[in-house]
């Protein structure tokens, strides 16, 4: 049995959906009585901060530049079906304080924040941007696990192509790669390919129905299972509609 329970959830470029993949993940796995944090090192585009609907301070840069902010003063709870907890600790902070948490020291600081969070969580998803920074190689190089998310174009070809060059500089590699919002084999890199869930924007509620599983829910599980060896997610006799996922959030 797997003893990972922290993973990098790294864009190999902007715009490939690893922000909303972290939420989603998180959700199934709270669904299924896990206790899941999501942890936000992509400072510059603050992408995880509109899933929340509160006042963010601390934020998630409070815990790269701040020693008395804990892991759970900036965890904000997020709806999620199932017994687990779905907490996100999104950055949102001013130009001054984000460049503050982009140190060398800063991205030291996020294994420390790591091992801290796993006192109190089953699983740890770090929303992480390209390794350009030193906060994404803190997390890359300190997770269990290295997810590579890209997208099934040319564009996404050579980004995770370019990833994979960063992580070797920095002694990693990645555990499994995903082709988001792609059909099947349309990567052939790709370990996992998930589809699009044709839900619209990236701020809406999760998009997992464990309990009505559509094929986006059975590709996020199937991700889980290859990071943590986790299983038993998703009913695999149960049918999926995307129609009743539709009216479950009408």
């Amino acid at each position: 049995m797997s003893t990972a329970r922290t993973a990098a959830v790294v864009g190999a470029a902007g715009g490939v959906g690893a922000t909303r993949l972290c939420v989603e993940a998180g959700a199934l796995l709270a669904a299924a009585g896990e206790d899941v944090l999501v942890l936000d090192v992509a400072h510059a585009t603050q992408g995880l901060s509109t899933y929340v609907d509160a006042r963010l301070d601390p934020d998630a840069t409070a815990l790269l530049t701040d020693p008395s902010v804990a892991v759970t003063d900036a965890a904000y709870g997020l709806d999620a079906p199932g017994d687990g907890a779905l907490d996100l600790a999104p950055a949102h902070a001013s130009l001054t304080r984000s460049a503050e948490a982009l140190t060398p020291d800063a991205g030291e600081r996020v294994g420390e924040r790591l091992a801290e969070a796993t006192e109190r969580y089953d699983h740890v998803l770090v929303d992480t941007p390209p390794l350009l920074t030193n906060p994404a190689v803190g997390a890359a190089t300190a997770a269990d696990r290295v997810v590579a998310v890209t997208v099934a174009d040319d564009r996404g070809a050579d980004a995770l192509a370019r990833e994979r060059g960063r992580f070797a500089d920095v002694g990693v590699e990645a555990s499994v790669v995903v082709a988001n919002r792609a059909t099947p084999d349309a990567l052939p890199d790709a370990d996992v390919a998930v589809p699009e869930t044709a839900l619209g924007s990236e701020s809406e509620a999760p998009a997992v129905t464990p309990a009505d599983p559509d094929d986006y829910t059975r590709a996020v599980a199937s991700l889980l299972g290859a990071l943590f060896a986790v299983d038993e997610l998703v009913d695999d006799a149960a049918p999926g509609f995307l129609a009743g996922l539709r009216r479950r959030l009408s």
